[in-house]
């Protein structure tokens, strides 16, 4: 039985022929290395025309691949347990080295041609992956399924000669392969490098290495960077991350107590409670920009509101929170960092808090500097459970997403 076996389904078999008698990849047919059986939909066509094609829904130039051949014909398809099914396509992804050496593990691939305009959309449902071989259109998927065949089948244990030619190759380990040479050792004033004739398998080695690296960096720098990261230990390639993706989260809580006699405070906003209530504090008690500056100054590891406003201090005493918000703003700034945005929740059973949330919106997004999209406040009640259902007080919870400044 054949290693890894390769079903494919085309409207054109007769594309395959040739490409497999030759070389390598027909020794490895020969020898069962690998298999290959071609499929046409055509022969699973339900009108008396054969026809695999109809016009799309919609209107549109060219014509659609119909979906019942398709189906007909992958469902007759013997499956293997280990298999991977290719749907050829050029708005599939594009594939690379790695994809071939992934492929050849599997014991059957089922590659699925295209032709004419497209598919009809339920095709794809057939397939695990779409893939294609450029950023361009073809008359088919026959060539990339051709592609496909020969850069997986010259994988396979028993294809080469050597194994240990697949070890240099282009595109492995992100280097394209090393400068090859053969007799003669000069040829029209073009000379072979010596140290490839000395003989000192070490400097032949470091040398190929190193014409490797500068081939690469100079054809294809994309992969030469890749590689370079790849050099990295992980520690350090962690640290190169984190410098390009610079984001923190916070998590801010605040809680007091209603009593009468004060106001009742949030977002800035003055409300009024229908017992007459407000909260209990030092300064203005406003639990959601309290709730806020606590995420904020957890985001970048300083500590809680306290540290900064203390509840003893005379400064202060029934302080504008929103006043305290802006100088925290001024203390991350300082440091680099801007809001991303905000969501919070306020936990209260009464008074209705719907009708001024815009507000409160409006008058943080003023102090942080952001659009008043980027502020989200909630209200809910805790079905009156716990101190916020008894109404003893009101509490709010509060994330931020933080990034720093680019530009400090």
């Amino acid at each position: 039985m054949s290693k890894l076996r390769f079903d494919v389904v085309s409207l054109f078999p007769e594309a395959f022929k040739n490409f497999f008698n030759h070389g390598l990849i027909k020794k490895a047919f020969e020898e069962k290395i690998a298999s290959i059986h071609i499929h046409n939909p055509r022969d699973h066509a339900i009108d008396n025309y054969r026809k695999v094609d109809d016009e799309p829904y919609g209107g549109g130039a060219g014509m659609v691949l119909k979906p019942e051949p398709y189906f007909s014909v992958f469902d007759q398809i013997p499956k293997l347990n280990k298999k991977r099914i290719l749907l050829m396509t050029p708005q599939g992804r594009k594939i690379s080295q790695s994809d071939f050496s992934r492929w050849s593990k599997e014991d059957q691939l089922i590659l699925i041609c295209g032709s004419y305009e497209g598919f009809d959309e339920r095709i794809r449902s057939l397939a695990d992956e779409e893939i294609s071989i450029g950023d361009f259109v073809l008359t088919g998927g026959e060539i990339p399924a051709i592609t496909v065949i020969n850069g997986v089948v010259r994988l396979l244990p028993g294809t080469l000669g050597s194994p240990e030619s697949l070890e240099d190759e282009s595109h492995n380990e992100f280097l394209l392969e090393h400068p090859q040479y053969t007799r003669p050792s000069e040829f029209k004033g073009m000379k072979v490098p010596d140290v490839l004739l000395s003989g000192n398998h070490k400097l032949i080695k470091e040398w190929r290495q190193k014409q490797r690296e500068i081939r690469t960096q100079s054809r294809r720098p994309d992969l030469f960077e890749l590689w370079k990261l790849d050099q990295l230990s992980f520690d350090k390639r962690s640290s190169l991350l984190k410098t390009e993706v610079s984001l923190r989260i916070g998590n801010g809580y605040d809680m007091h107590r209603l009593v009468p006699g004060r106001p009742l405070i949030l977002g800035g906003v003055k409300l009024n409670h229908p017992e007459g209530l407000g909260l209990d504090g030092h300064s203005d008690a406003d639990v959601l920009t309290h709730a806020i500056m606590d995420a904020i100054l957890g985001a970048l590891s300083l500590g809680d509101i306290g540290k900064y406003f203390p509840p003893d201090d005379p400064k202060w005493k029934n302080a504008d929170s929103l006043i305290l918000l802006e100088q925290v703003m001024e203390l991350i700034e300082k440091k680099g960092w801007q809001i991303q945005n905000i969501d919070s929740v306020i936990v209260a059973e009464r008074p209705k808090l719907k009708p001024y949330i815009d507000l409160m919106k409006e008058k943080i997004s003023k102090k942080i500097g952001v659009d008043i999209d980027d502020v989200g406040v909630k209200a809910t009640t805790n079905e009156k459970l716990g101190a916020e259902g008894r109404e003893e007080g009101i509490c709010c919870h509060a994330v931020v997403l933080m990034k720093r400044n680019e530009n400090k």
